[in-house]
């Protein structure tokens, strides 16, 4: 079993986000692939908080249900649990390698290096931006998810 947990500033927008299409996308496309999947933020602004109702709203248009997920903080203990932490941007990733105890086998990158047909390698923060941002982040992260289940497939 492949974990995963993505991470952005207060998982409110984008980490949840992509928590609920690759959970989503890999049911409907690849149930056989075994997958723990999680978020969580760098910041504890939203501890306890469902996701952005922009967010979620964005979401569902789509199909995707993302109001049931509730915002935490990674901990230490997160570098131990998940094989892959995925970043949202590169001030996410730099915050956690900086967080990241010495030992840890988590592997960390930008999600959107799974992304192969994007040229941007940030997954950009919607939250103080217009409802078309928060599709731009659907369509990055159904674009990144599917890199990452073809990704986890041929590494079988």
């Amino acid at each position: 079993m492949t974990r995963v947990l993505f991470v952005c500033l207060g998982n409110i927008c984008r980490s949840p986000t992509a928590e609920s299409v690759l959970r989503q996308l890999l049911a409907r496309t690849a149930p056989d692939l075994p997958m723990q999947i999680d978020s969580a933020g760098t910041g504890d602004y939203h501890t306890g908080s469902p996701p952005d109702t922009r967010s979620q709203r964005a979401a569902k248009k789509r199909g995707f249900d993302i109001g049931n997920l509730r915002a935490r903080q990674i901990c230490a203990e997160d570098f131990d649990r998940f094989d892959l932490i995925l970043a949202m941007d590169a001030t996410n990733l730099r915050d956690l390698r900086a967080l990241q105890p010495a030992g840890s086998a988590a592997t960390l990158r930008l999600f959107m290096d799974y992304a192969k047909d994007q040229q941007r390698a940030d997954v950009p923060d919607p939250y103080m931006g217009k409802e078309r941002d928060f599709e731009t982040v659907l369509d990055l992260t159904e674009a990144a998810s599917r890199g990452l289940i073809a990704a986890l497939k041929d590494a079988r």
